[in-house]
């Protein structure tokens, strides 16, 4: 199976991450579309191939893909169809915040609308946690199959640092930063 994720901005570029490593994780194809500054850290954490969309326009390049993650939501259904095989899948995570009243639902409702009458589906993801899911997600984390990128650790002492410092990040840039909390501290989100 040929999997490809494709993201534009920070906030994307971490559900980007997660959706690359856990489809790598069951074995597809992976082939992540980033820019520039993430192409070794894609390259890093899995992907088998990687394209940077500032040089090279991914729904032009000939590839068709069986599942395409369009976190973004910034190409038309007509460009992320066209790198689709026949009876592929779209799945939608996110969309620009385009429009007054509905923001990126319309984007959700032209994916409703076309699928029942194209070979293609096109869902719209929305994450519901449930013990099974969570159970197979920390069973791929415990195995090593699936980590977060971490760019950065901060001590506790320096947690406004931490913010400070992801807030005036480049977008899609970078992993994740992490603050520690002393050793021996309790941990108060535990029962």
């Amino acid at each position: 199976m040929a999997v490809t994720a494709s993201t534009t901005d920070s906030a994307h570029c971490h559900s980007h991450l997660a959706s690359r490593t856990s489809a790598k994780a069951f074995g597809a194809e992976v082939t992540g579309v980033c820019s520039r500054p993430n192409v070794e850290m894609v390259a890093s954490i899995g992907a088998d191939q990687v394209i940077d969309y500032t040089r090279a326009d991914f729904t032009w390049a000939g590839r068709r893909y069986d599942v395409l993650v369009d976190i973004a939501g910034n190409r038309t259904l007509a460009e992320t169809r066209r790198v689709l095989v026949p009876r592929g899948v779209l799945v939608g995570v996110g969309g620009r915040d385009k429009g007054r009243w509905i923001g990126p639902l319309g984007r959700t409702a032209r994916m409703a609308l076309l699928s029942p009458t194209v070979s293609q589906r096109m869902v719209f993801f929305l994450a519901r946690q449930n013990k099974a899911d969570l159970a197979v997600l920390r069973e791929l984390v415990e195995a090593g199959k699936v980590a977060p990128v971490i760019d950065r650790t901060y001590p506790l002492s320096e947690a406004a640092e931490a913010i400070r410092t992801s807030k005036q990040d480049t977008p899609g840039e970078g992993g994740h930063h992490r603050v520690n909390r002393p050793h021996g501290q309790a941990d108060r989100c535990s029962p």
